[in-house]
């Protein structure tokens, strides 16, 4: 079975959002052992609060399918939860660097609409992965419930990193929860919260060159 590679700084310092990847797919005792140890995240009393959805191999491909036909033909979308605030100051001007750093990456200018909209799809095609997760928790849990599962989320992909193994969490592929529920045939009041494409690297995709900057600790840390 394949080893983690690297110590957990390293996994830290290179674990980053992939949009492009190989078809090959990661051997299912791989993924069994990160979901196993990430288990060992911590809770509230231990409740463990996250759900996952996991699709692989032709399931993977039936819901990118669906989900790429949902975008494509306008379908209303509908999260669960509220996602992306209108952000303001120095957060905006992170948004917009970040967007400038990703698109730049793939040469597509501002004014190509054509281009940003097929780069857009590639959110519901889960970016070629060979695998898709779905993070979940139930629809009346708290913001302070969902920081729970936000560390089960990290936890799971610093692990992915740790087996050389590249993700993206992705806020959009919860935009259509419905999709998401009828395929895993799962309760209305599971609510989804994001997915995470993952697999290995195609560092042939332009997307993949993208790098994003992080503040510097006198913006974030007040010290007295």
């Amino acid at each position: 079975m394949t080893q983690p590679n690297m110590t957990l700084i390293e996994a830290i310092q290179q674990r980053r959002s992939v949009r492009g990847f190989k078809p090959d797919p990661v051997p299912k005792d791989v993924i069994e052992d990160i979901l196993e140890q990430a288990q060992l995240s911590p809770s509230n009393c231990n409740v463990q609060p996250w759900g996952v959805l996991l699709a692989s191999g032709d399931a993977c491909q039936s819901l990118r399918e669906k989900m790429l036909h949902a975008f494509m033909h306008g379908q209303n979308m509908n999260p669960d939860f509220s996602h992306l605030p209108k952000f303001e100051g120095v957060m905006r001007t992170r948004q917009v660097e970040c967007a400038q750093a990703l698109y730049g990456a793939m040469h597509i200018d501002r004014g190509d609409k054509i281009g940003r909209m097929k780069a857009t799809a590639r959110n519901y095609e889960f970016f070629g992965a060979p695998h898709v997760l779905f993070i979940t928790m139930k629809k009346d849990f708290s913001p302070s419930i969902a920081v729970d599962v936000g560390m089960y989320a990290q936890t799971l992909m610093l692990l992915m990193t740790a087996y050389g193994i590249g993700s993206c969490a992705q806020a959009s592929t919860a935009y259509y929860p419905n999709i998401v529920r009828e395929f895993f045939n799962v309760d209305e009041d599971t609510g989804i919260l994001f997915g995470i494409s993952f697999g290995y690297e195609d560092k042939q995709v332009d997307a993949n060159n993208a790098r994003t900057n992080r503040a510097p600790l006198n913006e974030v840390i007040i010290e007295k």
